[in-house]
């Protein structure tokens, strides 16, 4: 079927938002928390219009929530008083910034992004609250709207404050007053010059462009008219604003950026999870790559289980199932997921099991098929049959061109032999990136790894060609780790090392193997039989074309031939929005994506 949502979910609440134990006033807080969030929605696209918009631009109030400070419009021929704006409705692209950056973060339930609204918007009310006792704002009702919109805001954040709890990162205040003073100076001086460019009238000094150009940032409305000394194109005006909201956006994005989670998995997180390993192990074929020690790691309060994960791009991301006794999963699920609520992470599970899919769909998680893995039981396999003839012939052609496989835990080879294979590796490997995340150790002969695996392939003159290394899962078990090759080597190598590990494995007494994930395989396993739906087809079109870039196709097709029993592996979300943002991270975390700043 096409990837879709899973039903192995059961009914149940968000796990960021709902618990068992929520007390009387949960509800009503949560309520608030989401009416501040719509408020902003709706601000922001007030703004956005009021920019695009002329005449409601010459309508709209003067003020700068920014600074505290109330402006009054300019008196019109039809008014008989002055009026003023809602908080942050000041038609210019930087409240419309603000708004739907604060949109994100109190979406999110920053404690920062909290405090910096009640420190805006209170003020604010206050004085709008002092100027209805004068007789010429009293006299519209649009005033008053204002203030009852300001002040149910106001309301809503005193409501919703116990549901604001997410820390930042400690060094963001510096980092945002660093990004603003380069930036004001950037942006302010390109203004600037283009004020002075586009200057229509005569006589203006520098200090009356400066103000000018630091008026049209906050608003296109008649807030820089007072600057009469100065009347550019509309078109600057425009540019300037815009200018300005870019780098506004830049410093919300330093005082609101969720911490880094540098954390990674130490020496004593690393003795534990081996331990945990030792008598639980065998329960997931990717448990051995939790010791990823560019993970972290987090325990149930039993100490008996635990979820590893990495933070990239403020999305947690777990991978497999939790490590451990079943029974304490929702213990460490529990953490966790606690953990990202405080730091406002995304949380994310990448190849979990149904089973532990399903523990995580009780703590508020959705789940999506994402493929299958490929396992080989050996006690089935043969490569006898007109089904397995294609292996059967490549295995036996590679082996008349003379190349040979040598089977051995890394412990017992030798350092100096090990050394060259790992140089070996380095030397085939595809790019300048190692990629793996969920599925990978990300590294090769460390001494702590010497239950692993290594098939070292030569050729018919004793050159190696090429190595797989297989990772333990627990004591008879092997999960593929790494797949390197010379390109100038024999067609069908690869294929012909996993076919003599298979048969083989009764030397080392393993009774299983599991090798790569096949992403939407039964997309394409059904997508192109007779009888399939109008959407199923146009899935595998898609998938077919996206094949040619990045082989999800032949890499189903490379793990069918060995007949393996395939096991379902999951995505778990908690909301269905945060997939795209998911996405990314878990590209960026397999290498399949990088970024300037990627270490």
């Amino acid at each position: 079927m096409p990837a879709q949502q899973s039903t192995l979910n059961p009914p149940r609440a968000s796990a960021a938002r709902r618990t068992p134990g929520d007390d009387p006033g949960a509800a009503l807080r949560r309520r608030a928390a989401d009416a501040t969030v719509w408020y902003l929605r709706l601000i922001a696209v007030l703004n956005i219009v009021a920019v695009m918009s002329l005449p409601f631009r010459q309508e709209v109030d003067e003020h700068n929530n920014g600074r505290l400070t109330l402006h009054l419009h300019r008196q019109h021929a039809h008014h008989s008083g002055q009026f003023f704006t809602p908080y942050l409705a000041t038609a210019g692209l930087v409240s419309a910034a603000l708004a739907i950056f604060f949109v994100l973060v109190m979406r999110r339930r920053k404690r920062a992004a909290w405090v910096v609204n009640m420190c805006l918007a209170t003020p604010l009310l206050a004085l709008y609250v002092l100027a209805l006792t004068q007789h010429e704002y009293r006299a519209h009702v649009f005033n008053w709207v204002s203030v009852a919109l300001t002040g149910l805001f106001v309301a809503a954040l005193l409501i919703s404050r116990r549901e604001f709890n997410a820390v930042g990162d400690p060094s963001n205040p510096r980092l945002a007053l660093a990004v603003g003073a380069g930036g004001l100076l950037v942006t302010g001086g390109l203004g600037t010059l283009l004020v002075h460019a586009t200057n229509k009238l005569p006589g203006a000094t520098l200090p009356d462009e400066i103000a000018y150009t630091l008026l049209r940032g906050v608003s296109v409305g008649p807030l820089a008219d007072h600057v009469t000394a100065v009347h550019a194109s509309r078109w600057t005006d425009i540019v300037i604003n815009v200018l300005l909201a870019a780098a506004f956006c830049l410093v919300l994005y330093a005082l609101f950026r969720s911490p880094r989670g540098r954390r990674l998995l130490g020496p004593e997180d690393e003795s534990r999870l081996r331990g945990l390993l030792e008598r639980h192990g065998a329960r997931d074929s990717l448990g051995y790559f939790a010791l990823r020690r560019d993970k972290a790691a987090i325990f149930s309060p039993t100490g008996k289980a635990a979820v590893t994960y990495r933070v990239v791009g403020g999305v947690s991301l777990a991978s497999g199932d939790p490590i451990g006794d079943p029974e304490a999963w929702p213990g460490a699920i529990d953490a966790w997921l606690t953990e990202a609520q405080r730091h406002a992470w995304t949380p994310a599970v990448m190849g979990a099991s149904e089973e532990a899919g399903t523990i995580y769909a009780r703590h508020g998680l959705d789940a999506l098929e994402l493929g299958d893995e490929a396992i080989v039981d050996i006690a089935d396999f043969t490569l006898e049959g007109r089904a397995m003839r294609v292996v059967r012939q490549a295995h036996n052609r590679v082996r008349r061109a003379g190349y040979t496989v040598r089977i051995r835990r890394h412990e017992d080879i030798p350092a100096d032999e090990l050394a060259l294979l790992i140089e070996r590796a380095d030397h085939w490997r595809d790019g300048a990136t190692e990629r793996g995340f969920s599925m990978a150790l990300g590294r090769l002969g460390d001494p702590a790894d010497g239950r692993c695996v290594m098939l070292e392939c030569r050729d018919a003159d004793d050159t190696p060609r090429a190595l797989l290394s297989f990772v333990p899962w627990g004591e008879h078990g092997l999960s593929l780790d790494l797949m390197r090759r010379d390109r100038d080597s024999e067609n069908g190598l690869m294929e012909f090392m996993v076919v003599e590990l298979l048969l083989r494995a009764a030397e080392l007494k393993v009774d299983r193997v599991s090798l790569n994930f096949a992403m939407f395989r039964s997309v394409f396993e059904r997508g192109s039989r007779l009888g399939a739906g109008p959407v199923l087809r146009l899935w595998h079109a898609t998938l077919t074309f996206f094949s040619r870039w990045w082989q999800i196709e032949s890499l189903y097709r490379a793990n069918a031939k060995y007949r393996p029993v395939w096991e379902p592996r999951y995505l778990l979300f908690a909301r269905s929005s945060d997939i795209p943002r998911i996405g990314l991270a878990s590209a960026r975390a397999e290498g399949f994506l990088t970024t300037p700043w990627s270490t």
